[in-house]
């Protein structure tokens, strides 16, 4: 899958190529003072980059359950899930809470798996969708800030698509092969 999606998006994703230089540093006991101030240093980009990226991603999850759009988003994309994947329909609300956080996600197929509602071949095609998607919302801001509105975007539509063919072969090849 790397392969293919590097391959890929090295064809349609405009940059240049970076050199791969490889220096190893000398070995030495690290300095408490240097440990310190780069971990200050780091929790501070933290704050001020990455959580404000998460509250508004736990905003946009808490506004689209309270308006509707988060049943209306699960009933579109139910037949995917039931017919490509193979999975029960109420595992769409599990891979839309992964979007929007990754952990939601994962604990939404746990409880699934604990109800005995995904059997072994269920739970690894949900896992392997679910693990090749954009990791959550607040990443897709910070590709947007990265790279821009129009790649993020652009990233987005190649890789859910993907993902969900991905677990559909997954689950096509398991099926007929009869794995579990």
């Amino acid at each position: 899958m790397i392969i293919l999606v590097g391959f890929l998006a090295a064809r349609i994703i405009p940059g240049q190529r970076a050199d791969f230089i490889l220096e190893i540093p000398p070995m030495r006991l690290p300095k408490f003072s240097n440990i310190a101030i780069k971990t200050l240093g780091r929790i501070e980009w933290y704050l001020k980059e990455a959580v404000p990226l998460f509250i508004l991603g736990t905003l946009i999850l808490f506004t689209a359950d309270k308006t509707g759009v988060l049943p209306l988003i699960e009933k579109i994309t139910a037949p995917v899930v039931v017919n490509l994947l193979g999975l029960p329909s109420v595992t769409a609300a599990s891979f839309i809470m992964g979007f929007l956080r990754r952990d939601y996600g994962a604990a939404g197929l746990f409880a699934l798996q604990e109800q005995g509602l995904l059997n072994t071949e269920q739970v690894v095609v949900s896992l392997v969708t679910i693990t090749l998607f954009i990791p959550c919302i607040a990443n897709f801001f910070m590709i947007i800030k990265e790279r821009g509105v129009k790649t993020a975007i652009a990233m987005a539509a190649f890789v859910f698509p993907f993902a969900f063919l991905a677990g559909g072969l997954l689950h096509k090849a398991l099926t007929a092969l009869r794995v579990f």
